[in-house]
Formats: C-alpha cells, structure tokens, sequence
C-alpha cells in the first residue's frame, strides 16, 4: 500500500511527525494526523459432519487459484457478524450462522495494506453449495487432506479453530 503524499481534504503535502513511537503523516494545513489503520475482514470457519473443513478457491487476486477460507472485507453499517454471514453466502452458496469467535489475526496485505481478520465458527443453515462471487471453486477438505492455504492468517485460523475442536 502506497503511503499518502497529499492530504485528502485540502490538497496539502503531508509532512511525517513523530508520534510515540511512530512516524505519522500530518497536513500542517488542517492540523490532521492521517492514520493508516487496519481494514477489517472476516474468515469463516465451517465443518460438515464428515468433520470436513469448508475451503474457497479464490477467482481473484490476491491468492488467485489458491485455496482460502470463505470471507472478507466488513462493509459500512455491517456488524463482524453480518460480515463472514454474507460473505458465507456470496462465495459458496451456504447460509450460516455464528457459533463462536475463533481468533483474530493481523495481517499485512501487499493490496491492501493491514488487515485485522476475525475468525468465526459457523454453523450451516441452509443454502446450496456452490462457487459463487469471488470463488472459482469451494469444497469440503478432511482435516488431513487440506491443501495449502493462502494466507497466513486463515492458517493460524484453522490451527486455533482445529486445536478447540479436539
């Protein structure tokens, strides 16, 4: 993610402050600090009764062709919860419903910059299994025949979600 050079609200070059322990951008103009905070996104965390774990393969970047867990991005008015349900149901055609937080991970996105990703353990409720929105593919995978997972932070996902399991 690229750094900010101009400030969004009067056009301003922004100069780098020192903040505690960080350098921040500041418009000497408006006397803003412009914070580059993490984007919340969501992973969802599905079982069947085969004891099955639910995977996407993503049809777009970042990770194309590579597998993930259903999620992404919370939208605006959107609860953390509403989020990984919707997400659900855009990328696999299932409809869930929260069982439990998991984890929440930090992660840093060459697209995206740093992201905070909540882990949810859902439950289906109902929908039809299918790849749908950004997914090319979607599959239940037994614990030990999972294929490589894409990010870092769905992996320590799996790892915490499959460790409460036992």
């Amino acid at each position: 993610m690229r750094e900010k050079l101009f400030c969004p609200y009067c056009g301003s070059r922004l100069k780098r402050i020192k903040r505690g322990e960080r350098e921040r951008a500041y418009c000497p103009r408006c006397r803003i600090v412009h914070y580059q905070n993490p984007l919340p996104a969501t992973a969802a965390l599905l079982m069947n009764p085969k004891e099955e774990i639910l995977l996407v393969k993503r049809a777009k970047e970042p990770a194309r062709g590579r597998w993930s867990l259903p999620g992404g991005f919370i939208e605006a008015e959107e609860t953390p919860e509403e989020g990984v349900l919707r997400e659900l149901e855009e990328e696999t055609g299932i409809r869930g419903k929260v069982v439990r937080l998991v984890g929440v991970v930090t992660e840093k996105s060459p697209f995206y910059g740093p992201l905070i990703i909540l882990g949810y353990h859902v439950a289906a409720d109902g929908g039809v299994l299918r790849a749908g929105d950004d997914a090319e593919e979607v599959k239940y995978f037994p614990k030990e025949e999972m294929p490589e997972v894409a990010f870092f932070s769905h992996r320590k996902l799996i790892g915490q979600f499959l460790e409460e399991e036992r």
